[in-house]
């Protein structure tokens, strides 16, 4: 309402492109501008607000519901790929990705590759898990032809990058079309998406010059994962390209923390989660367990062998199951001993019977620190569960807490039926405020959960 002619006051907002998108639209041919989305919130409440934002995603963007149980296999040979979609099927895992360093070329389209590849995605298939692999887009240079062209002194967003309009560029998608129809692959990991790089060369195919090269090039990529949501294929994108059909990216945390010892690994993982549920549902952000040694750290950091280390592999898989989030479990296998199958099992089953909460609303209840409990609630008030908390605790001794925990957005109301680590049902009142007081138990390095209905 202060919007004035001297513009002092600034409350107006305009949506637009900083270049471009000097577009040419011939006779017969059309448009498409970019979408806006306003979402207007009812309350300052930061937990409401973020209620809000999920659910407007979920509206905008059904497909981030999507939450495969996935694992990122070290090696893209034959063996080694079989014996992680056994495994996987085994236990209960959905999806197999070849990572990054495996050797999974995306860009390899002989007939040769594409034989191999589509005798593995039928394997895969066989056994009920969907396959596909890496590819590393932008962050890398091709060569002065097809990289963007900018003034002295600019660089590229992430240092280096290939303009997507380049005639290596135009090529690099008609690859992975080619790979993806004719292989049947199910996922694709893109790393490196575009970032918004302008372009100021005039000899590349797909634009003009700079004023036209950002909306050519996001038009590009955009184009590509529509395609690839119209196929049913699976995009773990570390970029907001959700609007445009991508299916995760990361929950949020510095790949160097996997180099951390391993104990200091478990409470970090669970501030990401806390900290990056704010802005994502549980489906909508990926985590990382390096069973093998990722960048550094050692022995310390490094999960494999996984039998030895079974208690902290056990704790990483109920920080993340516990919380409705998927993580790259990424090395040659998810467990080396009948022991260590029988904790993998055990939280992939559990994740599974409460996957309709889990993978619902998460009501922050306390940031994990180390110094005491730290604890989710998952809410869902359409579903049988209508709530789940899943609570952790840290300490090297045991712990006896009472706990209040408001089931307002679970939808119950004066009553409630719980049950601890499906244990017995009974009743509990709730206070006027729909709040219900919890007394738990809860053994050093361990957690526990409650189901409401």
């Amino acid at each position: 309402t202060q919007v004035n002619y001297a513009r002092t006051m600034p409350c107006l907002l305009e949506a637009a492109p900083t270049i471009g998108p000097d577009q040419r639209v011939v006779s017969g041919e059309e448009f498409s501008s970019f979408r806006l989305w306003e979402l207007l919130n009812d309350s300052w409440d930061r937990e409401r607000r973020s209620l809000a934002f999920r659910k407007m995603m979920r509206a905008l963007a059904p497909w981030t519901t999507e939450n495969p149980v996935l694992m990122h296999v070290r090696q893209a040979n034959d063996k080694a790929v079989k014996h992680a979609i056994d495994q996987c099927a085994d236990v209960g895992f959905e999806m197999v990705i070849l990572t990054f360093g495996s050797g999974f070329n995306a860009e390899d389209t002989t007939a040769t590759n594409i034989a191999r590849l589509k005798a593995l995605s039928d394997y895969a298939k066989s056994k009920g898990i969907a396959l596909g692999g890496y590819s590393l887009l932008a962050s890398r240079s091709i060569d002065k032809d097809n990289d963007v062209v900018l003034p002295a002194g600019q660089s590229p967003r992430f240092g280096h990058s290939p303009c997507l309009e380049s005639v290596w560029g135009q090529a690099y998608f008609k690859k992975l079309h080619t790979l993806y129809e004719q292989t049947g692959m199910q996922v694709l990991e893109h790393d490196g998406s575009y970032p918004g790089d302008l372009c100021y060369s005039t000899s590349h195919p797909g634009h003009r010059g700079v004023s036209d090269s950002q909306w050519t090039q996001f038009k590009e990529i955009t184009d590509f994962y529509k395609w690839c949501r119209s196929k049913g294929i699976y995009l773990n994108v570390p970029d907001l390209y959700f609007l445009n059909g991508s299916n995760k990216t990361g929950m949020g945390y510095r790949e160097a923390d996997w180099s951390l010892p391993r104990e200091q690994q478990e409470i970090i993982e669970r501030q990401n989660i806390y900290d990056g549920t704010w802005l994502k549902a549980p489906s909508m952000g990926w985590m990382f367990v390096p069973l093998v040694e990722y960048q550094g750290g050692g022995e310390a950091a490094t999960i494999e062998p996984l039998h030895e280390h079974l208690s902290h592999y056990g704790q990483r898989l109920a920080n993340l199951f516990g919380a409705g989030v998927q993580a790259c479990y990424r090395g040659p296998e998810l467990y080396d001993t009948p022991e260590t199958r029988t904790v993998v099992k055990r939280w992939v089953d559990f994740y599974k019977r409460h996957r309709q909460v889990l993978d619902a609303d998460i009501i922050h209840v306390r940031r994990p620190d180390g110094q005491d409990y730290d604890a989710l609630l998952h809410v869902n008030p359409l579903g049988k569960e209508k709530a789940l908390l899943m609570v952790y605790n840290p300490l090297r001794q045991t712990i006896h807490r009472k706990i209040n925990v408001s089931l307002y957005y679970a939808g119950l109301r004066k009553k409630a039926s719980i049950s601890e680590q499906e244990g017995k049902w009974h009743s509990i009142s709730l206070s006027p405020d729909c709040e219900a007081e919890i007394e738990l138990t809860i053994p050093a390095k361990s957690q526990t959960w409650v189901v409401f209905k």
